[in-house]
This record gives C-alpha cells, structure tokens and sequence, in this order.
C-alpha cells in the first residue's frame, strides 16, 4: 500500500505537505475568525524551513525529507548524552565508564563510597586483576605518601650538574594541562585544591599564567617545543626567560616534553582567534597570532644533545628536579636517550611516561587510537631498560595514563612507576561529566572552555575543595591497600601483589606475565634477553635518533618484531619473578 503510494506521491514529503496545509488552515481562521495569528507564525516558520531544505545542497537527507529530516541531526545531537544517561552500564568504558566518574564524584564530594552487595565486575573474566591480600596486615600513620625527587638531602643526586634542590612529592599529582584548554576557573580551582592537599600541579606547555600563581600551589612547569614562557620572538629557547620563571619558588620541577599520550609525534596549532590576552602573556606570544607547536625541538637533534640541554635547565632552574615526559614509540630511540646518559653522565632526575590511553586535549582520531605505547608497555620497557643499565636508582619514573583509583596507583606502582599523574580524573573532580565537547568551547561545565560566562558556572572555591578532597580519598584507599597486603609504603607493591585472569580455569601473578631485566644485563651480552632489546638495542646510538642500520634480524618474523617492539612483557607469558 505505501509502496503504491509513494509511486504516486512522495510520501517522505508528508512532514512538508502538511505543514503548508496547516499554514493554509490557520490562514484561513486568521482571516475568517480573527484568530490563531501564534499558530500562523509557526506553520509560516516550519514551511519556510521546508522551502530552504529543498534548495540548500549540503546534506541531502534534509532535500528527500525536508523539515522532518532535522529530527535525525537532534538525536544525533543528543546521542552521547542519551547513551550516557539511560543506555551504557556502570562498567562501560567510553573513556571512562559511569563506576568510575561516580567513584570521583563521590570522594571529590566527601560523599561515601562504600559499595553494598559486592562488585558489579566479573570476576571471573579474563583480564580481571586483584591484589593478594596479607593475614598480617599493617597499621600506618598516614596516607601522605611521598617520593623524593633530584636525590635527596641524605642521597644526592649522582647526575653530572646534579639537582641542589630534590623536591619531595605525593604519589599522586595533576597531570599536564594548559591554561587555554582549560579555564581560567579550572586552573585556579586546581592549583589552591593542589595548595590545599599538598601536591603538585603540572602546567602543561602552555607555560605558567597569572591563574597558577594566584594561590601558590606547586608547580612542576612543562616545557614543549614551542618553549612557550621561555621562548624568543622566532620560537627558539630563551634562557634569560627561562631562567626567570624557573627560579621562582613556586615551581619545583623542569619538565621537558618530548610527546604526549593523546597524539605523540603531533604538533599542535592554537588559531590566532582563541590566543586572548592572558594566553598571549603566558606563552610570550602576540595577542591573536596562531600560536604554533612544533613536532620536534629546536634546542636540540641528538640524544647528546638532549641530556646537556636538561643539564642546562638544571643549572638555569638553580638546582631544580628536572627530567622529561614522553609516550614511548620507536624503542631505539628510547635506547639512544639512555645511552647517551651513558656517555655523557648526565642523567634526568625523574622521567614521566605518559601512555596513548592518556590525553585530555583534542587529537585526530588516529592519533587517539592508533599511535604511541599504551602505559603499561611504554612504563615497563622504561623501567626495564633503567634497571639493565644500572641507573634506576639515579632516576624516578611517573606515569599517566587514565588512572583513576587506588588500584590503578597500586597496579602502576607495581609495574615501575614511582608515582602517578592524573588528569581527567581531576577535571572530574571540578565537575567535567565527560561530554566530550572539549575542543568547541562550549564545555556544559566551565572546564575547559574561554567563554568567560560559560567559565562561571565554575565555582572557584568549592571545585579546589573537592580537588583536595578527591586527591586526600584517593590517597585513604590507596593507605587501606597497602595495608591490607601487609606493606608499609605504596613503592613496596611489586608485581607479586598483582594477580591476573588468564582463562575460566587459570590465574597467573603479574610477575610470571612481565619481562624481568636483572640490575645491569644490557651492559654485558644480549643473548638472554627479550627480542625488543636483543635487537633494538645495537642498534641505537648516543648520537642519532635514528636506527644505525636499517636491517632486521631475518630469523625474527618482521611482524612479530612489531609486537615485542611497542609491547614489552605482553606478547607472552614470561615466567619469573617480578620486575626488578
């Protein structure tokens, strides 16, 4: 029957047609009753609608079914929000699953968090992890855990142009964001919620605004390739200017990026419409001018010349904790960095690893899915390689990489890492309810736009009070683990804490499923050691980012050369102990 119609009449027109009958009508009762002129305007609107969506030729939906057609772009609109709210489980990740916000939400808050009848997680699904718990568990004085950073003042720091100034850090930290993705009133909430509980707040690359010295939280200042702060008027590195930010007291580390977790090997461009006045000032730019990222650094094109650079932000800083973040890619390449610690003796205080699940600024998709190491392999090759040159002592590793809870601190830890940064957990925490409209400036929250009256609804004083508050809850729970596994500090967790599902019938501890690299292995032969460092490791040189020689070895299948490449410890089950 509606086929027989449609032949006849285009019954996708029947939104249209209508609505010119109901204009005809209500003109009609207009002119004969004198009534109905609201009802004329909205007929009269809807046509005029259905006339421009047959003429306009950019989406041909709205030309074969013109005015009912708008109602696909609204539910496009409201998808995310929809499936949000009413379709996908407590435990559906997309980034981060509705469990997870709401754990933010609730220790940001103050709120309980206690869950009652039992986890809502399969326990029985492969991948499912949990920490082995002790008979004889601890009882300690308090969840400030620290970690010393540049040595210590009992232990200093070994490095050719040693640090003078170790820094004593949480365990747990605001990753990189800049001022200009985020707020105004993000980054003041976030530095006085960082002043509050005692921990450092990472600037991102687009240097220190005025907003991150209005309360006097820490600062670990982060230095990109477009050296903003710290830059001439042709982008190179100023050391006059870098030397005035860095000895300020409130900063108390130099991070030099390399690459991020979000879109490694990228560069970015803030067009010069969004480049507003404090922007301008931060970075040392000019007001409304794009303000460009490169690739790659200008300071520097070796390895070499890499490790005398940070020595110089070491010197320049006074004496400050200094090291580098990056998201792990080619491997020779991380293996020319530590050879040229190595050779030249200088060694960065402290490395953050930063992995491709990370990310809080917009990224070409590919990028966001395709590109970089996820944390766990780059952390792990990181500390692996540390350990088999014998530097692992000299130097603390962060990470990031969506780490929300206790256990995702615990797990990192025991991969390696000697504390960790977060940063969508802590824009949560200032209210973000992942709406994903991060790079249109019309964030629903005030977190991470420049629209001064969108910037509003952020209240300064209460979003750093659940800053501290989050950061205090999250540092309880991770106390109540390391106390339920008998241990008396988060470093003591090591991978035979951490236990893995294999399969329905087999579980396995972390330890017997990751590469162990013996303290100085990679200084004596390489017969013994895992592919990603028998093959790679020759091949890296102190003086060159590039591979040595092109060749590859022929009885490793290229493929699989590939795998072991970006993931280190995860294409097989290794048995042995834990990672040194």
């Amino acid at each position: 029957m509606i086929h027989q119609l449609n032949s006849l009449y285009p019954v996708r027109y029947t939104a249209f047609a209508l609505c010119v009958f109901g204009l005809l009508l209500s003109l009609f009762a207009l002119v004969a009753f004198g009534v109905g002129l609201p009802v004329v305007l909205a007929f009269a609107a809807l046509v005029a609608v259905g006339v421009y969506d047959l003429q306009q030729t950019r989406h041909a939906i709205l030309r074969n079914y013109p005015v009912i057609g708008h109602i696909r772009f609204m539910l496009e609109y409201v998808r995310p929000e929809v499936r949000q709210y009413f379709i996908e489980s407590d435990s559906e990740a997309a980034p981060f699953s509705r469990a997870q916000r709401s754990l933010v939400y609730q220790r940001s808050k103050g709120d309980p968090d206690n869950r009652p009848f039992g986890t809502h997680l399969d326990v029985g699904a492969q991948g499912y992890e949990w920490v082995n718990h002790s008979l004889a568990p601890t009882q300690l004085p308090s969840h400030d855990f620290r970690v010393w950073i540049g040595g210590s003042p009992d232990a200093p720091s070994q490095s050719v142009s040693p640090c003078t100034q170790p820094y004593h850090a949480s365990v747990f930290n605001i990753s990189a964001m800049s001022f200009g993705a985020l707020s105004a009133n993000a980054i003041l909430a976030l530095n006085q919620g960082a002043k509050k509980g005692g921990f450092a707040h990472d600037t991102g690359e687009g240097s220190i605004s005025q907003h991150h010295r209005v309360h006097g939280g820490d600062l670990i200042w982060e230095i990109g390739s477009g050296y903003f702060g710290c830059r001439n008027p042709d982008g190179t590195f100023s050391e006059e200017r870098f030397a005035a930010n860095a000895t300020d007291p409130q900063v108390k580390m130099i991070e030099l990026k390399l690459s991020q977790g979000a879109k490694p090997g990228h560069g970015g461009v803030l067009p010069g419409a969004k480049v507003t006045a404090e922007i301008a000032a931060a970075r040392g730019v000019k007001e409304g001018e794009a303000c460009i990222s490169p690739a790659s650094h200008s300071a520097f094109r070796t390895p070499v010349e890499m490790m005398q650079f940070i020595a110089k932000l070491r010197t320049l800083s006074g004496g400050k904790p200094t090291g580098f973040k990056f998201c792990l890619g080619h491997p020779w390449e991380w293996f020319a960095i530590v050879k040229a610690m190595l050779v030249t003796g200088i060694t960065p205080d402290f490395i953050v690893v930063d992995g491709a699940e990370g990310g809080t600024g917009a990224a070409p998709v590919e990028f966001s899915d395709h590109v970089g190491a996820p944390l766990q392999e780059g952390l792990l090759l990181v500390h692996n390689t540390l350990v088999g040159v014998n530097l692992r002592d000299r130097v603390r590793i962060g990470c990031a990489g969506k780490v929300i809870s206790a256990f995702d601190i615990a797990r990192m830890m025991a991969l390696g890492a000697d504390w960790c940064n977060a940063g969508r957990g802590f824009m949560m925490a200032l209210g973000c309810i992942q709406a994903q409209s991060c790079h249109t400036g019309h964030c629903p929250t005030g977190v991470t736009t420049q629209d001064p009256l969108r910037q509003q609804a952020l209240v300064v004083p209460d979003k750093a009070t659940r800053v501290a508050q989050f950061h205090r809850s999250t540092l309880h729970a991770l106390q109540e683990l390391v106390q339920a596994a008998g241990l008396h500090h988060p470093k003591d967790i090591t991978a035979h804490h951490i236990v893995r599902r294999i399969s329905d019938t087999e579980v396995r501890l972390l330890s017997n499923l990751i590469t162990r690299m013996l303290p100085g292995a990679l200084l004596g032969s390489l017969d013994a050691q895992h592919n990603v460092f028998r093959l790679y490791w020759p091949l890296a040189s102190a003086h060159s980012f590039q591979a040595s020689e092109p060749a590859l070895e022929p009885s490793i299948p290229h493929h699989v050369e590939l795998v072991h490449a970006a993931a280190v410890g995860t294409a097989a089950a290794v048995a042995g102990d834990a990672a040194v």
